[in-house]
């Protein structure tokens, strides 16, 4: 048996007994002389016993023949003939226990005379179909949304391994070809690049294994990336990465701030005869975690045509987006001459 979704229960026992209220305005409609407060009474015992009936039954049948829910700690709807009966039990239940109740409520001996007893259960079962197919088909339909989400994010995922193969081989063969080069001319600097190659590959490969590791590791690898920079750009390249010591154990997805980086070298400093500085860092704010990469490079006009060649950009910010079930945000500031800042707002409910 599953642990009960309490929350999901009261929402339906509200909108049971909104529905219960509708029905006994056609039950008074029916049995006009009885009164509205007298059918209200007799039309919440009915409905809250059909409905506790089948709430709280669908828990004691086994969940590999229930359809998938959408919360974690709920349980859908039974499949097949397993729903047609817990429905059937609902509905007999609700007449035969929750009328009885309802009698002894108003201190009545009977409901209603004998010729109207096929109309009460009559009006009864379709109620209860009525409230149990709606149920049914909200259920479905949130689980689905589940579906569509948790697909979109694998999507994301799968779309996120295929950025790392764009970008490490770029990166990797740069850097192999610096420290050829270094071997023959500069040794100690050759070693020195080594072991942050070393370091850098330890971390990516640890990434790649993982839909999240913690903000510290995201940070580690950014720094033995730009220390492999500095060594190839040398004085053209500054860099600062802050980090508060709260925000390390923070999960986020991995290589999410290194694609930013790269086009922050490749397009904003690069391109500069006195290449510039970059500074990275993390806070928290009243709207999630806030990442931010900030270049002192050539900028760019937001307005104007995107860079064919700028993808991690854009695979970032489809990322962020989809992953948060669109609550995530990646903006971007820039002005020609002035720089680019880029920042990334993860909303904390989903990442904590």
């Amino acid at each position: 048996m599953m642990k009960i979704d309490w929350r999901d229960a009261l929402r339906h026992l509200l909108q049971v007994l909104a529905f219960c209220s509708v029905v006994a305005v056609f039950t008074t409609m029916i049995w006009a002389g009885s009164g509205y407060p007298h059918q209200l009474v007799y039309s919440l015992c009915i409905g809250l016993t059909t409905w506790g009936v089948i709430e709280f039954g669908r828990y004691l049948v086994d969940p590999r023949h229930c359809h998938r829910a959408a919360g974690a700690a709920s349980q859908g709807w039974p499949k097949g003939w397993r729903g047609v009966a817990l429905t059937l039990a609902g509905i007999v239940s609700g007449y035969f226990g929750g009328s009885s109740a309802a009698r002894l409520l108003l201190g009545e001996e009977m409901m209603h005379p004998q010729r109207d007893l096929p109309l009460g259960l009559l009006v009864t079962v379709a109620a209860g179909v009525v409230a149990s197919f709606y149920f049914h088909a909200r259920g479905r339909a949130a689980a689905l949304q589940a579906e569509i989400a948790a697909a979109q994010r694998d999507a994301s995922e799968a779309r996120l391994k295929l950025l790392e193969t764009q970008l490490e081989p770029h990166m990797l063969f740069n850097t192999l070809a610096n420290l050829r080069a270094l071997i023959t001319i500069d040794p100690p600097r050759a070693l020195v690049m080594l072991d942050h190659l070393d370091r850098y590959l330890r971390v990516t490969l640890a990434g790649s294994r993982a839909l999240s590791h913690p903000l510290a590791a995201e940070f580690a690898r950014l720094a033995d990336y730009l220390a492999l920079m500095a060594i190839r750009m040398g004085p053209r390249l500054a860099y600062r990465l802050a980090l508060p010591e709260a925000l390390r154990d923070l999960p986020v997805p991995p290589l999410l701030l290194q694609p930013l980086v790269e086009n922050a070298i490749r397009h904003g400093l690069e391109p500069r005869v006195a290449g510039g500085r970059i500074d990275i860092s993390a806070a928290l704010q009243d709207d999630g975690l806030r990442l931010e990469v900030a270049d002192t490079g050539v900028g760019f006009d937001p307005q104007g045509a995107p860079r064919a060649d700028c993808f991690g950009l854009a695979q970032v910010r489809e990322r962020v987006v989809s992953a948060h079930g669109g609550r995530g945000r990646v903006e971007v500031r820039s002005n020609p001459g002035q720089g680019t800042t880029v920042r990334v707002t993860l909303p904390l409910d989903t990442i904590a």
